[in-house]
C-alpha cells in the first residue's frame, strides 16, 4: 500500500473569463463563504484546476473557491511581465481582485502561485487574510539559499519537456510529474497527465516558457517576508524534490507569524497527492481564528 492518499480527478466546473483593466483571467468558481483563492505552480501545463481541483470538495462546503488560472497559463491571457517577477504579478493579482468584488481573501498556494502570494501579502497587507504556500521559492540568495543548481531546476526540466523533435509528449509529461512533483509516481492519475499536455500545447504558453524575459526579471523577497502580518503556514512535501522542509523552515523564520508543517510520503504536490491530509491541515489553519472579512457588496 502506498502512502499517497490520492482521488480520482473530477470532472471540471465551467468557469468564466475575468476582465481587469489590463487583462483577461480564467477563474473557476465554487461554494460559498470566506473568500479563499488557490494559486497552482509554474510546471508546463498548470491550471488552478489540475493542481487544486482534488482539494476543491474540502472547501467548496463554507468557503467561496476561486481557482485561478495564473497569466502565462491555462485559459487565462499570456502577456509578457514587465519588471521585478513576484511584484508584477503581485500587482496583477490585485486587479483581480477587485474585479472579483473581494475585499479581503484567504490564499492556498503551490510553487509559482506562493511566491506570488507573499509578495502580495507583503505589498498589499489590507487584502490578505492567511497564507498556505506548498513547494514556493521565494528566496534565492543568502546563507540558507538553495543552490545554484535548485534554482535552475525548474528551467532545467522545462526546457527538457519542450525540447526535441518531438516537443511534448504524454509520455514526457508524465516523465516530468513522476520525476520533479509527485513522490509516488505510480499514484499520477491519467488523466491528470492528459490535462496538464494538453494545456501545455499552448504556442503562447510555450512562448513564456520559453524566453525568460517574458517571466519579469527574477526577483528575490528575502526583505520583503520581514513586512508580512498575515499569519503563513508553509506546508512541504517531506519528499519535496526542488526544496526540502528545511527551507520551509527557514522561511517560516523569516515571517512574523510563521507555520511549518510537513507531510511524509509526498514531493511537491502534495494537494494533489495526499488531498485529504492536505485540506484537513490547510482547514485546520484558516478556520482556527476569525475567518478574513468577506466579499464587497
Amino acid at each position: 500500500m502506498t502512502g499517497a492518499s490520492t482521488t480520482s480527478v473530477p470532472v471540471q466546473p465551467a468557469g468564466r473569463r475575468v476582465p481587469t483593466r489590463e487583462h483577461t483571467w480564467y477563474v473557476t468558481e465554487a461554494g460559498s463563504g470566506a473568500p479563499t483563492m488557490f494559486l497552482h505552480g509554474g510546471g508546463p501545463g498548470s491550471t488552478g484546476w489540475t493542481d487544486f481541483g482534488p482539494v476543491l470538495p474540502w472547501f467548496e462546503t463554507d468557503r467561496r473557491c476561486y481557482l485561478v488560472d495564473l497569466l502565462q497559463y491555462g485559459q487565462s491571457d499570456k502577456p509578457a511581465i514587465v519588471g521585478p517577477r513576484w511584484e508584477g504579478y503581485a500587482r496583477h493579482l490585485l486587479a483581480l481582485l477587485d474585479a472579483l468584488d473581494v475585499d479581503r481573501v484567504d490564499l492556498v498556494c503551490n510553487s509559482w502561485g506562493g511566491s506570488i502570494a507573499l509578495a502580495l501579502a507583503a505589498s498589499y497587507p489590507e487584502r490578505v487574510g492567511k497564507l498556505v504556500v506548498t513547494g514556493s521559492m521565494p528566496v534565492v540568495r543568502g546563507p540558507h539559499a538553495p543552490s545554484s543548481e535548485r534554482i535552475r531546476m525548474g528551467r532545467t526540466v522545462r526546457d527538457r519537456y519542450y525540447a526535441g523533435p518531438d516537443g511534448p509528449t504524454l509520455a514526457k509529461m508524465r516523465e516530468l510529474l513522476a520525476t520533479v512533483e509527485w513522490y509516488d509516481p505510480a499514484a499520477i492519475p491519467d488523466a491528470t497527465v492528459e490535462l496538464r499536455w494538453r494545456h501545455s500545447l499552448d504556442p503562447d504558453e510555450i512562448a513564456c516558457g520559453q524566453q525568460p524575459h517574458r517571466r519579469g526579471t527574477p526577483q528575490d523577497l528575502a526583505a520583503e517576508l520581514g513586512r508580512i502580518s498575515a499569519p503563513v503556514l508553509f506546508l512541504w512535501g517531506m519528499q519535496d524534490a526542488f526544496l526540502d522542509p528545511g527551507y520551509a523552515l527557514m522561511l517560516a523564520r523569516q515571517v512574523e507569524r510563521g507555520n511549518l508543517r510537513v507531510l511524509d510520503r509526498a514531493g511537491h504536490h502534495p494537494q494533489e497527492e495526499r488531498p485529504a491530509h492536505y485540506a484537513a491541515a490547510v482547514r485546520a489553519f484558516l478556520d482556527c481564528c476569525v475567518p478574513c472579512a468577506g466579499e464587497r457588496g
